[in-house]
């Protein structure tokens, strides 16, 4: 019997990803599951870049404009989700593929999520600030009303242990006195991994020229119509911040975009400091075409 395959493709954002993804697809007639935490939401489109629609005609795509902002979404269950995607796929066909740079989903994926996984910053940064305006009674209201197993038995009164209980819940789905094994889950299927990376100067060239087009394709006025929304996690984005502070006067549209370009290669950093930790991956460069089926054969 062929053993099943799911080849993931990561790397740092504005690297090339979902080109590469599509080819891949396209080579074993077979469909891609996005492992973005963003991209699956129907409000959100220039801003989080998601495949064209010439890309989404060609492959089929899992968890691309799935969900809306309303809904609860977090690493715990993309693992559900993933898994019952890839059986679906393996019906029909042998190899799956998975797309994305979020680290945290690909981890749960490839290994569920017994020990405590890193933390987007940006979920810490919006409860800090929200524990900084609002105090230490919120916190602890938060914390009571999502996660009452470390309610009833964690130090409340301390801002710190609250802080990085409301972080787990929100980023994972569980509550962090639930996580105790820190054993690997087994796959019934194998796992390649595949990173693309190129030279800084010119991945930095790729997030500069994409902040460029996102403006011109009118991601200022996506986000002005998002105003509403923007207290909710998914709108906590790069790319949508900077212009909310941009529609409250409060810097101009050059400050904006130049914010953005900045952030988003702080963000590309800390995604390849989470995957180099990975020595699972294979690095390519994105146009090594004949590099990558070597790999994922």
């Amino acid at each position: 019997m062929k053993t099943k395959k799911v080849i993931i493709v990561t790397g740092p954002t504005a690297v090339g990803k979902t080109a590469v993804s599509v080819q891949l697809a396209s080579h074993y007639q077979t469909s891609i599951i996005s492992a973005d935490s963003r991209q699956c939401f129907v409000e959100l489109n220039i801003g989080v870049a998601k495949p064209s629609g010439e890309q989404l005609a060609k492959v089929p795509h899992y968890f691309i404009s799935s969900h809306s902002v309303f809904d609860q979404v977090n690493a715990s269950l993309f693992e559900q989700w993933s898994l019952n995607w890839v059986e679906e796929i393996f019906v029909h066909q042998d190899t799956a593929i998975m797309v994305g740079g979020t680290g945290l989903y690909i981890k749960a994926f490839c290994e569920g999520l017994d020990a405590i996984p890193e933390i987007d910053p940006l979920i810490r940064k919006s409860i800090l600030e929200k524990f900084e305006s609002s105090g230490l009674d919120w916190l602890q209201q938060q914390v009571k009303q999502v996660d009452p197993a470390y309610y009833a038995a964690g130090e409340i009164q301390n801002p710190q242990r609250l802080m990085r209980a409301l972080e787990v819940k929100q980023a994972t789905g569980r509550s962090i006195v639930s996580y105790q094994s820190k054993q690997k889950k087994k796959r019934a299927f194998d796992i390649v991994k595949i990173g693309l990376q190129t030279s800084r100067d010119l991945l930095y060239d790729n997030i500069n020229q994409r902040v460029d087009q996102m403006l011109d394709a009118g991601l200022a006025e996506e986000v002005r119509q998002l105003m509403s929304l923007r207290d909710l996690n998914a709108l906590q984005t790069v790319g949508y911040a900077e212009l909310f502070q941009y529609w409250d006067g409060l810097i101009s549209l050059e400050h904006a975009a130049e914010m953005i370009r900045r952030n988003t290669r702080h963000y590309a950093k800390r995604q390849m400091t989470w995957f180099r930790k990975d020595p699972s991956i294979q690095w390519v460069e994105p146009g090594d075409w004949n590099r990558i089926k070597e790999i994922t054969q």
